[in-house]
């Protein structure tokens, strides 16, 4: 099997469900080809069996590091590139941070931080060989905004924001860009089989977690956003000749963002003068500080 000159090969984590599913199909009706990889590809056959030429299931469970080389070998060896990288993987938990256990906290970075590291890891010398690519990270709006009783998840978040955004620097010049993927509430699995609850409910929280965590499970199949636009949108913000850094999705992504902005600013605003005056008289400021 190899692929058309025409058409870009992208590879997608979690292409069994939610965000991975509904671009998988939506490139695949564009004429693109999809390496599809889920823990469980049965449930994507149906769609290597409807595009035989262009949609590869390979197993993938990002968390272990011998199925992430595999499935990298296995692409490359079938359609001989990877010009798209989609580390859609992920999954959300739900409590206030004290009570979260250590299982949770850690299988929580495991999955969404250093399964999408891993496999940016393994695809990189292949991008750099052919000298371009696009990898796509998904975030959230909770990679810019955290919530209460969403802090652990918000935090992976914010970490894949950083790696990104350094990464997107590394490999500007090697042609490969980075695009931070920033969606609001939108009608997948999400708020329903992929959320995590806390093994454990404090009291004192509720007033503040309480309401979060019910507004979570009354939108679940509720929510605004719909995946095939979103969908269509990281396919314009690839075929873009000068693509975000951070694509948000949704209003609600993009009023939220807003507001932490004008919040951030109005804050160094008001702390700016403490903050200045911290350095040793007569030094000169640089770019960067530590």
């Amino acid at each position: 099997m190899t692929n058309s000159a025409q058409t870009r090969v992208w590879f997608i984590t979690g292409s069994s469900t939610g965000f991975g599913r509904t671009l998988a199909e939506t490139l695949l009706d564009k004429g693109e080809t999809v390496v599809l990889t889920a823990r469980k590809p049965q449930q994507v056959e149906d769609l290597t069996a409807k595009f035989p030429n262009r949609a590869l299931a390979v197993r993938l469970d990002v968390t272990k590091p011998e199925e992430v080389r595999e499935a990298v070998k296995q692409a490359i060896a079938t359609f001989g590139r990877i010009d798209v990288l989609v580390n859609n993987a992920g999954y959300g938990t739900m409590g206030a941070i004290e009570e979260l256990s250590d299982e949770i906290v850690r299988g929580q970075f495991e999955t969404n931080v250093f399964g999408a590291l891993d496999v940016t890891r393994a695809i990189l010398p292949h991008m750099r060989q052919q000298r371009s690519g696009h990898i796509l990270n998904f975030s959230s709006v909770g990679g810019f905004v955290s919530f209460p009783g969403a802090g652990i998840y918000c935090s992976t978040k914010f970490a894949l924001e950083g790696i990104s955004e350094a990464l997107a620097q590394e490999v500007a010049s090697l042609g490969i860009k980075v695009i931070i993927v920033e969606p609001g509430a939108f009608r997948t699995d999400f708020n329903g089989r992929s959320l995590v609850l806390s093994d454990t409910q404090i009291e004192d929280y509720e007033p503040v977690v309480g309401g979060f965590r019910q507004w979570l499970q009354d939108m679940d199949g509720k929510q605004p956003g719909d995946p095939k636009k979103a969908a269509l949108a990281m396919i314009q913000a690839v075929e873009s000749d000068n693509p975000p850094l951070r694509l948000a999705l949704g209003a609600d992504a993009v009023n939220a963002i807003d507001a932490k902005l004008e919040s951030v600013k109005a804050e160094l605003d008001e702390w700016k003068k403490v903050a200045v005056d911290t350095s040793f008289e007569g030094t000169v400021v640089g770019a960067i500080a530590g």
